[in-house]
């Protein structure tokens, strides 16, 4: 159903729950004729049951049992006993439910869609020396867009001209503002809060980055949870039951009243929109705090992880690497280095040639030209200059490489390794020319973040990581890793998921989504971490944490468990009503429009019970 028939579908209901409340009010107000208030009862009664006796046909249709079979069943049964005030109830809890789901399932979008009503009417783009007003569907890939003090940015692209401060909590849920100049990316829904900017769009409309997230927490409400399919099993057999039920309760009593009472009491409809409806609101409360749960199967799932593994850069670590030391240990001057290696990092997108590139604009280098480069992910990059193949990257792909290595090069690395770098290395021809040395800082706070896991039940933490031994063995031990594994290239990592998965315990894997794709593809449940900006992040995950936050593992296990905990009490505050009901109308002490009542009233149980997710979880944990 598309947005625009659910909306539809809920101002009908909405509607129709106003005359149904109505009719009741004059009804028991005694503030109609009898014959008036027969026909208003009556009219209303047939209008009401028609939509949900035509949702039963159709998924009897798709080979499906619904609550709605039995709401028929109960509703039919009422109109043909004249229990006309029986099925006004009936109906008006049935018409209450599907407000309260269609409003869930809204809710998610609205939380964050709720910013596209800010979009400004009109975009100021320059052109050549000249600032033009255009309306905002006007803009266009490649127009510059001129973003004022106060403006909402309407695209995502690159500052070309200006310094200024965003307000990203949109995106992230983060207050801290974020300050950005000339190179950086900014994105659509962010606040300019001072300064002005230019902006090239690079993706404007659906292409941009809210568009996409909301575009997944809709589609988030397909994917059902275990629970939610499980209570979708026992509603189909428990309609099953209770027409089995009202048969053999009809041939002992030849009482029609009886079994309208009972059948009146046992439908179940609470139960089949209370725990979808826990889960949607964990989901929409997570959505506002810049966290997307793809769906309510990844959300229950996390109950059953039992071991993580963790990227170390960007994870772990900061992900900004810093060279600490430049070496030349062959025949080039230091100026040469610097301006190859610099040229040569300007082409890559791997985070060690970024830092390389940074340390080679602070020695002010002068680039140099190269042909036919090319970029081998996990390993290094070569280029060719002047005729000669230059090569930087990690030791293992210089071995494979057949570069020219001698026993006292090696000894100099190893030394240098000993204290914990990350190195890239530097060839040119078939010789090593130098090093760079590179150190990666610890994020804050993962060491805390490690143990509060541990309480949360996750009983092994394991870092994958491209880096040398020393190196893993450094981060482990000073957060409090149980296993690492180093030197590994993308494809070692998904082999070590996959020795890891196929158990009855699920497997969790945390990274940065940008190199962990694969990785995060194969696990069975993956969280991309600062996925804010990345299409590969968003799309490879199915967690994504729009803010660069470690510490948010431990809660959203916690809301996992704090959801599943609800839609337990929902099945259990469903029995025990039932129970109270059925001895209500086995006793006589109440009759169809009784049960009816009492079917209304304690439907709402549940339903609320769901929707303290939010109010609750947020009191005691606090996503931040």
């Amino acid at each position: 159903m598309t947005l625009k028939e659910k909306i539809k579908t809920f101002n009908l209901d909405s509607i129709l729950l106003g005359f149904l409340v109505i009719a009741l009010v004059f009804h028991y107000g005694k503030l109609l004729p009898v014959t008036g208030d027969a026909y208003v009862l009556v009219t209303l009664s047939l209008i009401a049951t028609l939509p949900v006796i035509a949702s039963a046909i159709r998924a009897i249709f798709k080979r499906k049992i619904t609550i709605d079979l039995l709401a028929s069943a109960a509703l039919v049964l009422s109109l043909l006993n004249k229990e006309w005030a029986s099925a006004i109830l009936i109906n008006l809890m049935l018409t209450s439910a599907r407000i309260f789901m269609a409003y869930s399932e809204d809710r998610a979008r609205r939380s964050i869609e709720s910013l596209l009503k800010l979009k400004p009417k009109k975009v100021k783009i320059k052109r050549g020396d000249r600032i033009e007003e255009v309306s905002f569907g006007e803009i266009k890939k490649g127009d510059l867009v001129v973003v004022e003090i106060g403006g909402r940015v309407p695209v995502d692209g690159l500052i070309v001209e200006g310094e200024a401060t965003l307000d990203q909590s949109s995106l992230t849920g983060e207050s801290i503002p974020v300050p950005k100049s000339k190179g950086d990316e900014v994105l659509s829904s962010t606040i300019v809060l001072n300064g002005n900017l230019i902006i090239k769009a690079e993706k404007v409309g659906k292409e941009t980055t809210l568009e996409k997230i909301i575009d997944l927490v809709e589609k988030a409400q397909s994917n059902k949870a275990e629970i939610t399919a499980a209570a979708d099993r026992f509603t189909a057999w428990y309609i099953v039951l209770a027409g089995v039920g009202a048969s053999v309760i009809f041939f002992f009593s030849h009482n029609l009243l009886l079994v309208l009472s009972v059948m009146l009491v046992v439908c179940a409809d609470d139960i089949a929109i209370s725990i979808p409806l826990a889960f949607l609101t964990a989901i929409g409360y997570a959505a506002k705090k810049g966290i997307i749960i793809k769906g309510s199967n990844y959300l229950e799932g996390m109950h059953r992880v039992k071991t993580i593994f963790v990227d170390k850069t960007g994870t772990i670590t900061q992900g900004k690497l810093k060279v600490v030391k430049a070496s030349v240990i062959d025949g080039l001057s230091q100026e040469e280095f610097i301006s190859l290696t610099g040229s040569l990092a300007e082409l890559s997108q791997h985070p060690s040639s970024k830092a390389i590139l940074k340390y080679a604009q602070e020695k002010n280098f002068q680039p140099v030209k190269l042909d036919g480069f090319e970029e081998y992910p996990g390993k290094g990059a070569s280029a060719v200059y002047k005729g000669k193949k230059v090569i930087m990257g990690r030791l293992s792909f210089f071995r494979a490489s057949k570069i020219q290595i001698s026993e006292k090069q090696l000894e100099i690395i190893d030394k240098e390794e000993s204290g914990g770098f990350s190195f890239t290395l530097l060839a040119l021809g078939n010789k090593l020319e130098g090093f760079f040395a590179m150190e990666d800082a610890l994020k804050p706070g993962v060491k805390e973040t490690i143990i509060r896991l541990k309480t949360k039940g996750i009983e092994k933490v394991i870092m994958l990581t491209g880096d040398n031994e020393k190196i893993a063995q450094r981060v482990s031990e000073a957060v409090g890793i149980d296993e690492y594994y180093a030197n590994l290239l993308p494809e070692d990592k998904i082999a070590h998921l996959k020795k890891a998965m196929g158990g009855k315990d699920k497997v969790m894997m945390i990274g940065d989504g940008v190199n962990d794709a694969a990785a995060l593809s194969l696990a069975d449940i993956s969280v991309a971490m600062g996925g804010i900006g990345y299409d590969v992040t968003i799309e490879s995950a199915d967690i994504v944490l729009m803010k660069d936050d470690f510490s948010i593992i431990p809660d959203l296990i916690g809301l996992s468990n704090y959801t599943l905990k609800i839609a337990s009490q929902d099945f259990w505050i469903w029995g025990i009503v039932n129970v109270l009901g059925l001895y209500l109308v086995f006793s006589g002490l109440i009759g169809p429009t009784g049960a009816a009542g009492f079917n209304f009233v304690t439907d709402f149980f549940p339903i609320i019970n769901s929707m303290r997710v939010m109010s609750l979880y947020k009191r005691k944990h606090q996503l931040v």
